[in-house]
């Protein structure tokens, strides 16, 4: 039979490497910026060689709408075994009745939250950005800031969430919908008295514990899922897993709300390949040794802040329950901008980030966020998160010396932290030259 003119010979067949050049050697770059520096920006992780695979398979090229069972479209069996696996997964790792694992960000799923539980000017009390809140917690910029009525609350003196205020002000506003939790609040959060106070105004709770959804998982860290009515977490981070939104709830009523809410509401079919390492992430985190790495994580992090604090820098609240921590730059004359860029040239990946009662613009701050997930997935202990800790009060107190960025330092930093990397390798069936492993 002869072939269609229209069928590309090489279309099943050509590597990237001869298809697409340019995006093949960003590629290559990005593998060895991994491989040869240290990440902690508390966003990010290291995917399993197994969710990588997940995320490259042919399931790409299916497309369903709706949930498994109740597709809009034929051809769905293992779509539908797939997802069924990682709800089932997410549902038993979390201690929670219903799960729904198609949103694409846990901003999506923050956002389908809002769309299945309030009406656009509904109040809605949440922590403030600079405080540690995030964006899609009605943030002026952020859809859920301008189609409803967001009041904050704040951090105390010393750091902790002000418990009397969230009080004051759910009576004050009686908001239609309390959130706990963010994207840069480093301490144990109290969900039995955000229950009660949501409770005592007739308030919905959610929970986002997009930042410590694995040491929740791994025994780590206390769960909000029996406290609040729904609960919202990423499935990268400290899960280690795919990019991702996940949505919990034990209440039925609610879950088909937020199964509405997702799809048709603010999103068409699912990402399954996607979906997939979804489940192979979940999947990972019920294995007994993922509570090894979730205690690790906490340890790690902890270390970082107390190595960092004996360097004389300044930890927001004083340490960390979660696997993040905050530095306030301001003792230094620093701004979070400036300090992540020097620590980016020695090989030290973090992130600028605002501090409690920031005067800096957004792109600028006075703080900077630190995680120790990624460390910990590569293999580091506190042993080397202490010389993590050693390197970046270096590079600041260099900084805050001259008023500038010391190049000598940087390099000199670098070197050290290339060693360290190597002496932990990832990812080591890939090559620079061959990122998708052929």
């Amino acid at each position: 039979m002869t072939q269609s003119p229209a069928r590309e010979p090489g279309y099943f067949l050509d590597h990237l490497r001869t298809v697409d050049p340019e995006v093949h050697a960003a590629l290559a770059g990005e593998l060895v910026r991994q491989q040869d520096g240290i990440e902690l920006i508390a966003s990010e992780n290291l995917v399993s060689r197994a969710s990588l695979e997940a995320l490259g398979s042919v399931i790409v090229n299916k497309t369903v709408e709706g949930r498994p069972g109740a597709r809009y479209y034929g051809g769905a069996e293992f779509a539908d075994r797939i997802e069924a696996l990682a709800i089932e997964r997410a549902k038993q790792l979390f201690g929670c009745a219903f799960a729904n694992v198609q949103p694409h960000s846990g901003s999506q799923a923050n956002q389908a939250v809002f769309l299945a539980l309030l009406q656009p000017g509904d109040t809605v009390l949440s922590m403030a950005l600079d405080a540690g809140g995030h964006l899609s917690h009605g943030a002026a910029v952020n859809l859920t800031g301008k189609w409803f009525d967001p009041v904050r609350y704040r951090t105390d003196a010393s750091g902790f969430i002000d418990m009397s205020e969230v009080e004051r002000l759910a009576h004050e506003h009686r908001p239609k919908l309390i959130i706990c939790g963010g994207s840069a609040y480093p301490r144990a959060i109290d969900f039995a008295g955000f229950r009660a106070i949501a409770d005592s105004v007739g308030a919905i709770l959610l929970a986002d514990m997009a930042h410590f959804a694995g040491l929740v998982a791994g025994g780590a860290h206390p769960s909000p899922v029996s406290h609040a009515h729904v609960t919202t977490a990423t499935t990268y981070k400290n899960l280690r897993g795919a990019r991702g939104g996940i949505i919990l709830t034990d209440d039925s009523a609610l879950a088909r709300k937020l199964d509405s809410a997702v799809f048709p509401g603010v999103q068409g079919s699912v990402i399954l390949n996607a979906v997939a390492a979804k489940a192979v992430c979940l999947g990972e985190a019920l294995k007994p040794e993922f509570k090894t790495y979730a205690a690790q994580v906490l340890a790690n992090a902890r270390c970082l802040a107390a190595t960092l604090m004996e360097r004389d820098i300044a930890i927001v609240a004083g340490g960390t329950d979660t696997p993040l921590l905050v530095a306030d730059l301001r003792p230094f004359g620093l701004t979070g901008a400036a300090a992540s860029d020097s620590l980016e040239a020695a090989g030290l990946t973090c992130n600028k980030n605002a501090v409690p009662g920031d005067t800096q613009p957004p792109r600028v701050t006075s703080g900077l966020r630190f995680g120790s997930a990624a460390g910990t997935t590569r293999g580091f202990g506190e042993a080397e998160f202490r010389r993590i800790g050693g390197w970046i009060a270096d590079v600041l107190h260099a900084m805050a010396a001259q008023g500038a960025r010391d190049e000598a330092v940087e390099q000199t930093i670098r070197a050290e932290v290339q060693a360290l990397c190597r002496a932990f390798p990832i990812y080591p069936g890939l090559d620079a030259r061959t990122p998708e492993g052929q």
